[in-house]
């Protein structure tokens, strides 16, 4: 039987970047969220989407500036709109402490899913191998999760071979990026991804087994 627990981990340390805002309710329980800023050992920082739930801490209890250790799940849902759907990301709470320690750059994802998009492999200008990898990660009641993952180097080489279908294990640092998307009418909006930079990535043949 799959462990939906373990195929998707994130361990994140971070300051709270954002008042928590209502976000949604089901089955009686509130959820509330907030954005967490973590930094990255290059100094820059990213900030990253998180859904809590009232029932693990006191939301009024959650300050900007504050630091949280925070361990949950990186999960996407469809947003329909009225021409297409769009895949929301965020950062699903399974515990979160506030704590003093310096965890600012603590951001650790661990990932089992299976390649649901032939991978895009390109090089930068400067000759840098890059590839767009999109993972499907499976839930319980048979839900999954569509995670953008970003591969470099020899990882990017090597995922270019694979064929969608292909169970993988990804560990990395779930990363924000900003971009400017083109409209309709000319003009241009400045938008934000989340993915997961890929520092381990391999083929998982436990089910060859």
């Amino acid at each position: 039987m799959e462990n939906y627990n373990e195929n998707n981990v994130v361990n994140l340390g971070g300051k709270i970047a954002s008042n928590p805002v209502f976000s949604h309710e089901l089955y009686d329980e509130k959820f509330y969220k907030l954005d967490v800023e973590t930094k990255r050992l290059s100094d820059s920082s990213d900030i990253l989407p998180i859904i809590v739930s009232e029932r693990l801490i006191d939301i009024d209890d959650l300050k900007i500036g504050e630091i949280v250790n925070i361990v949950g799940q990186f999960r996407s849902y469809n947003q329909q709109t009225e021409s297409k759907s769009k895949l929301i990301l965020s950062i699903f709470a399974k515990e979160i402490e506030k704590t003093q320690e310096d965890i600012l750059t603590l951001n650790d994802a661990n990932l089992i899913g299976y390649i649901c998009k032939t991978p895009i492999y390109r090089k930068t200008p400067l000759g840098r191998e890059i590839a767009d990898v999109l993972i499907a990660v499976n839930r319980s009641y048979k839900k999954s999760d569509y995670i953008p993952c970003i591969l470099w180097g020899r990882n990017a080489r090597f995922c270019e071979t694979l064929e969608v279908g292909t169970m993988v294990k990804i560990n990395g640092r779930i990363q924000s990026r900003k971009y400017e998307k083109k409209l309709e009418n000319g003009a241009s909006e400045e938008k934000i991804a989340y993915e997961v930079s890929v520092s381990k990535f391999s083929v998982d043949k436990s089910e060859e087994e």
